[in-house]
């Protein structure tokens, strides 16, 4: 009787070690293929394996937002009919007839006419210029003076900061109404440089302060300390390693207050302080037409809603762009 083997070696052993070999090449070269096809790395870093950068972060988050989207949008086409007005409104602002003083829509007139007889269309698009002009040229006045103000008091420290913690809080006890009501009074331009130079004059403490926080957070990190352990300068540091990694509060705090100056603007000019005729901006609209608000209250609704869909616009793209460079909202 042949003597029975518990175990072929030719087809037990050899099937084993050869599947699992096989197995374990094929299933690396499966691997293999699929990082070569694969067009990204990793979670976190970018097409060609490199880690990406909180600014490619936010872009890609902000290009998913539809709140970005939509406030992008409306600031966009305030910004054109702000440079072109004509493409909209092809009629003067300053040409009024009494005759036809707080009647409603007509045709050629889908707005009415206000106190002076002057087309209410007309007139809201073309404040649209003097509103975007006041909110972005303050904006970037207060994030150029208090961003250097701060940053150099964050990165200096010592004199520098005690100083401008003082400042700041002597302007921070300003009341922002009753201070452009006594800075502006004394002007008499009606140009929109005196609102812009005061809106300037009182913001920057705001972002001075969030300016400053920003940098001593950043020359703390080890890539800075590395640096300056190389003997990098420190306009060097401040320019290449603390700057960039600093300035993003800056600009989300600037975007938002930027709504907020456009809407100082037009309680400036409402009280009579601001802009003044023959300037159109939409609070001079609004402060003429709320003593016609019972007999003619569409002179009031088209300035004043323009008004709060700009500065909601602004608003919800501060608020978009905070969400997107703010890590700890990841």
């Amino acid at each position: 009787m042949p003597e029975q083997k518990p175990w072929d070696e030719t087809t037990g052993s050899g099937a084993i070690s050869g599947a699992g070999a096989g197995g374990g090449m094929d299933l690396a070269m499966d691997e293999g293929t699929t990082l070569e096809k694969t067009p990204g790395g990793p979670e976190g870093t970018g097409p060609a394996g490199k880690p990406r950068s909180l600014w490619s972060d936010a872009w890609r988050d902000l290009r998913r937002n539809p709140v970005f989207i939509i406030s992008s949008l409306v600031i966009l086409f305030l910004v054109v009919i702000s440079i072109w007005p004509s493409l909209i409104a092809d009629q003067d602002p300053l040409d009024c007839d009494l005759s036809k003083a707080q009647e409603g829509s007509q045709p050629g007139h889908p707005f009415g006419f206000d106190g002076q007889g002057c087309d209410v269309y007309t007139r809201t698009v073309y404040g649209a210029r003097t509103s975007v002009t006041v909110g972005v040229l303050s904006a970037l006045g207060v994030s150029l003076l208090g961003g250097v103000l701060g940053g150099l008091a964050g990165f200096f420290g010592r004199g520098w900061d005690a100083v401008l913690s003082r400042i700041t809080d002597v302007f921070f006890g300003i009341p922002v109404v009753l201070g452009g009501l006594v800075f502006l009074s004394v002007v008499t331009s009606s140009t929109v440089w005196p609102v812009i130079g005061f809106i300037v004059l009182l913001g920057w403490p705001q972002i001075a302060r969030i300016a400053r926080g920003s940098v001593i957070t950043a020359k703390q990190n080890d890539y800075v300390q590395a640096a300056r352990a190389l003997g990098a300068s420190n306009s060097r540091m401040m320019l290449r390693h603390i700057m960039p990694n600093a300035i993003a509060p800056v600009i989300v705090v600037a975007t938002i207050a930027l709504g907020t100056y456009i809407s100082l603007e037009a309680t400036l000019s409402y009280l009579g302080v601001g802009l003044k005729p023959p300037a159109v901006s939409w609070g001079i609209d609004i402060s003429a037409a709320s003593q016609y608000v019972r007999n003619a209250p569409h002179m009031l609704l088209w300035p004043a809603g323009a008004l709060a869909v700009t500065v909601l616009a602004f608003i919800m793209l501060g608020d978009a762009v905070r969400d997107a460079l703010d890590p700890k909202l990841r």
